[in-house]
Formats: C-alpha cells, sequence, structure tokens
C-alpha cells in the first residue's frame, strides 16, 4: 500500500494560478510563494454572494486513538461535490507543528483526499504561525518594557499573558522571566503557550478586516495599575506594530487537493483550548468563489462546532445549511469499551454500546436546528453488518448516513455521500439557532452548553473561577460568549469517561478573558494550553534526503 507522502507525491499538481482560474482569480493578483501555494487578496470577498452560497459544515463524534478522518472526509466530499457537477472548494485549518512533531502527525488528509503540497502546508505554510507567534511576543516584550520603565503603572502581579510558540514543550509551561538584575527588568512568574492557544491567533481567525483585526487586538487585556484600572493593548500602543505583523498573515492561503479542487487553509486555533475553526475570512472568501464550500471544526461537534455555531457563525452572520457528522465502525467500538488493538475485529456488542455516542451527537446537532448527514469513513475491516448496524441506527433518527471510502477511492468514494449532502443542503430547511444568548450572564451560558451539549447533570466553580467570574462582571465584558476549553476525549471534562457518559458534574477551574478575541475561556478539567510531546514523537520518523525529498510525515 503506497503511503500518503507517495500518493502526494504522484499527484499531478497543478500551477496555483490554474487554480486561481478555476476560481475567476486574476493571476496578477495572487500572492505566490512558490508555484503551488499563494494568497488572495482580500477584496475577493463579495458579502452578496457570501448570502446565497451553500456552507456545510463537517463534524464528528467524539474522537479516539483509532482515528475518525475529518479533514480527509471534507476534502474527499468537496471532490465528490465536484465529481457530481456541483462547483465545490474546501475550507481547512493550517496544521500546528506541535501535533506534527508530537503525536498526531500532519493534518492535510490522507490516502486519495489530500490537500498539497502536504509537505509545505505541514511545514511553516506560507509562515502566519510565525507572524502570529511574532505579533503575541510584540506584546509581551511591550508590556514587560512598560513594568521595566514604570510607564502606565503597570503591576506585574496582575499581568496574565504569556509568551508563545509553535512547539510541542512542556518545559515551557511554567517560567520566570526578567532574571539578571536592574537592567533586565522585573523578575515574575509567567510560561509559554503553544501558538494555536494564542489570542491573536484567535483574532486572525474571527477578524473580518484589517480595521477589525486592529480593533481586536487593541481590546486585548493586559492586566491593572496599581490602583486597579485596566490595562488594554491599545494603552500600549502595541496594536499597530502588532497589526502590521499580520499584514500577510490576514490573507488566505490558496492550495490544492490530489484532485485539483481548490483549497483555502487559513488559521490554526485548537479545539479543545479555543474554538477549533479556520478563520471567518477564508470562510467567506470560499463561498465569494464556489457554490458549495466545505468546511471543518476541529475534534467532536460538542467542542468545534458547538464553537462554530455560537461563536463564528454569531460573529460573523453565517448559517451552514448542512451538517456533515463523521463517524466510523473502530472509533464506535471503542467507546463501546473494545481495546485499541482490537477495534479492527468485529465486535457487534462494543459497536451497539458505543453507538450513544453518535446519538448524543446527533442530538446536539438538532438542538441548533440544523440538517444532518452522517459520513461512515470506511476502513478496509469493516464488516457489512457493522456499516448496516449504523445506518439503521442513525436513519431510525430520521437522519440519512452514507458510506464513503475516501481514503481509497477521493471523490469517487464521496459522490453518494457528496448527493446526499446536496440533496439535504437544497432541500432542508435550516431554521438555524444558537445555543444561548450572548447577553446571558456567564454562568447561564456555560451551564447551557454543558448541560445540553456535554449532557453533564451540574457545574461547579472553583474559588479561582469565582473570582474570574467577579473580575469579568466588574469590567463590563460578561456580555461575550464562551469558548470553554475542554478535554477533546471524552463528552464530560473527564477524558476516562467515553461512550456517553451522564450524571457527571462539570467544574470551571478557571475563567481566562480573551476580550481581543471577543470571548471568555471557562478552563474544565485539566487542560494544557502547551502540549508535551509523547515518549516516541511523530519528530523521531521525519527526515529529509540529500535532494531535499521529505519523508515520515502522515
Amino acid at each position: 500500500m503506497k503511503s500518503d507522502i507517495q500518493i502526494a507525491n504522484e499527484a499531478k499538481i497543478q500551477p496555483i494560478t490554474d487554480i486561481g482560474s478555476k476560481l475567476g482569480i486574476d493571476s496578477k493578483d495572487l500572492e505566490l510563494y512558490g508555484n503551488y501555494k499563494a494568497k488572495v487578496p482580500l477584496n475577493y470577498i463579495d458579502p452578496e454572494k457570501v448570502k446565497k452560497n451553500n456552507l456545510i459544515l463537517v463534524s464528528a463524534i467524539s474522537p479516539t486513538p483509532a482515528g475518525e478522518g475529518k479533514t480527509t472526509i471534507s476534502i474527499g466530499l468537496s471532490q465528490g461535490l465536484n465529481h457530481i457537477g456541483a462547483d465545490s472548494s474546501v475550507v481547512l485549518r493550517e496544521p500546528s507543528l506541535g501535533p506534527v512533531f508530537g503525536i498526531k502527525g500532519g493534518a492535510t488528509g490522507g490516502g486519495m483526499s489530500q490537500v498539497l503540497p502536504m509537505e509545505d502546508i505541514n511545514l511553516h505554510f506560507t509562515g502566519d504561525f510565525a507572524a502570529i507567534e511574532k505579533a503575541h511576543n510584540l506584546l509581551a516584550a511591550m508590556i514587560d518594557n512598560a513594568v521595566q520603565h514604570r510607564t502606565l503603572n503597570i503591576d506585574p502581579r496582575t499581568v496574565l499573558w504569556k509568551r508563545v510558540m509553535d512547539m510541542n514543550d512542556r518545559s515551557l509551561r511554567n517560567s520566570i522571566v526578567g532574571l539578571g538584575g536592574r537592567t533586565s527588568g522585573f523578575p515574575r512568574e509567567t510560561g509559554f503557550d503553544i501558538t494555536a492557544a494564542s489570542e491573536i491567533m484567535a483574532i486572525l481567525c474571527l477578524a473580518e478586516d484589517f480595521k477589525d483585526l486592529k480593533e481586536r487586538i487593541g481590546n486585548i487585556f493586559i492586566g491593572y495599575t496599581f490602583d486597579k484600572k485596566p490595562v488594554y493593548a491599545r494603552d500600549l500602543k502595541a496594536h499597530g506594530a502588532m497589526a502590521a505583523l499580520l499584514r500577510d498573515a490576514i490573507k488566505p492561503n490558496l492550495v490544492q487537493t490530489l484532485e485539483n479542487t481548490p483549497a483555502f487553509i487559513h488559521g490554526g486555533p485548537f479545539a479543545n483550548i479555543a474554538q477549533g475553526t479556520n478563520s471567518v475570512i477564508a470562510t467567506k472568501m470560499g463561498m465569494s468563489l464556489s457554490d458549495y464550500v466545505v468546511t471543518e471544526a476541529g475534534f467532536g461537534f460538542d467542542l468545534g462546532a458547538e464553537k462554530f455555531f455560537d461563536i463564528k457563525c454569531q460573529s460573523s452572520g453565517l448559517s451552514p445549511k448542512a451538517v456533515v457528522l463523521v463517524a466510523t465502525a473502530r472509533a464506535l467500538k471503542y467507546h463501546g469499551g473494545a481495546d485499541l488493538d482490537k477495534v479492527n475485529e468485529p465486535n457487534m456488542e462494543a459497536l451497539k454500546a458505543g453507538i450513544s455516542n453518535l446519538e448524543k451527537h446527533l442530538e446536539n446537532i438538532q438542538a441548533f436546528n440544523v440538517c444532518a448527514v452522517v459520513a461512515i469513513n470506511k476502513f478496509a475491516t469493516d464488516t457489512d453488518e457493522e456499516l448496516e448496524y449504523i445506518k439503521k441506527r442513525t436513519e431510525d433518527r430520521g437522519i440519512k448516513a452514507v458510506v464513503a471510502d475516501v481514503w481509497g477511492q477521493g471523490g469517487k468514494g464521496a459522490e453518494d455521500l457528496a448527493t446526499e449532502v446536496k440533496a439535504v443542503v437544497d432541500q432542508c430547511e435550516n431554521k438555524f439557532k444558537p445555543m444561548y444568548d450572548w447577553e446571558w450572564d456567564i454562568p447561564k451560558k456555560i451551564e447551557t452548553v454543558a448541560k445540553n451539549i456535554y449532557g453533564a447533570a451540574a457545574i461547579d466553580y472553583t474559588s479561582r473561577a469565582k473570582a474570574d467570574l467577579k473580575k469579568i462582571k466588574e469590567l463590563g465584558l460578561d456580555n461575550l460568549p464562551v469558548c470553554i476549553a475542554k478535554t477533546q476525549k471524552s463528552l464530560s471534562d473527564n477524558p476516562k469517561l467515553i461512550g456517553r457518559p451522564k450524571d457527571f458534574v462539570v467544574t470551571v477551574r478557571e475563567i481566562e478573558l480573551s476580550s481581543g478575541a471577543g470571548f471568555v475561556v471557562p478552563i474544565t478539567g485539566k487542560i494544557m494550553r502547551m502540549p508535551g510531546l509523547p515518549k516516541a514523537p511523530s519528530a523521531e520518523k521525519i527526515d529529509v534526503d540529500d535532494d531535499g525529498n521529505i519523508s515520515g510525515l502522515f
């Protein structure tokens, strides 16, 4: 069997100017990064076309170590729509180097449903993450500089802004800066987050244009003065320079799939610690240039998709015509108690026990009043009995389930799925409604998501979380939406509770304020904003030969 990288290398990749031409983009307007990558200027966004577009959101059941293939399905579905004559493009997030070198590996799809050039996309791409990292760390430097020179009277004990780096490095989670004497600053405890968790990343992905970007950056909360007055990035006059660093990063990146379907890849916030969706700008760009746009939200529906609806859609005025929920027989067996090394073996008992996870996510989709299709991502080890059981249990809820083999067959393996999705988009009457009103108080918003989406019985707050609630209310920012940080491995805040747990209590440890992004972040469970590498990281398998050919990415 050929590897993903062999398949990618054998693909007939087209010059990016040809891909742009398919979308009606003048080659002179493309900002080229070599022959196969380009940035597209923001003036190609057409608000009227965005209103008429057919936006399709791809989400998934609760992720498992067995893998569900959400990105692969997203790419394959877009290719499949083009196969059946529906003009389609796909809009995805950029991979972070942390997972690429860590445990997850690359994020460009797989098999016959990949985006190209996969090595470039997984490694640095067009430098967006680097620009976000630099903008974030510029603010950190300016904060410490203001403390050093005693401008603005900032109390360094109240500064929570950390630095960021796009790498999994647990040793940087907690650190002390300012050591080295009087000329090196005031010593204080701080640390690093991964770049995907940066508020600048969240801001870039929610900004509508340059003006909105700069305004949001200026709204970043820094801390307090010694006389208890709030300090924002605009008070340091940092927002102009930070926005300047993001001048090119704000523009979406255009690439292509193995079948030369246009693909926009832009932004990369994680869904367990941020909003987990690509940029509003990239989504609207795709919607301006194609009739059917496939996009995805990170991890399971309880994380990325909930935030897609309650934060991204509410902020930008978007409204998907359908949700495609990805499931696999292997993952459902894992949720039903099967050991990871045995999920490829037939096990109807485990499948029947694990189907409840799929059913809960379908209930959640219906709670938003959006029409759904289930995509069963086919693996060679699946039995007909298992696939028929998943289809029947899904269709008992009035939702069609379609088997797709996008890894092995690309767009051809998604033709049936594309036909069903197009029918739902064209015929189903959506009456999308968010889960909560932004004007509700924060505890009510958290409770609504935790009880309705996760299935929690109650919410508990630590003393620190209660103090955070008080601070946010005093700042007049309690009308912001909630971007709940939670494990992706479970519907609950306990990663060990797989399947469909019930009667659990969600504990909110603390609540971070992301006033620039325009949301608050209630943190539940043991969520790490700077992940660590596993014992045997993926980096050990990645190499480059004497001719510059990269191997080991997957």
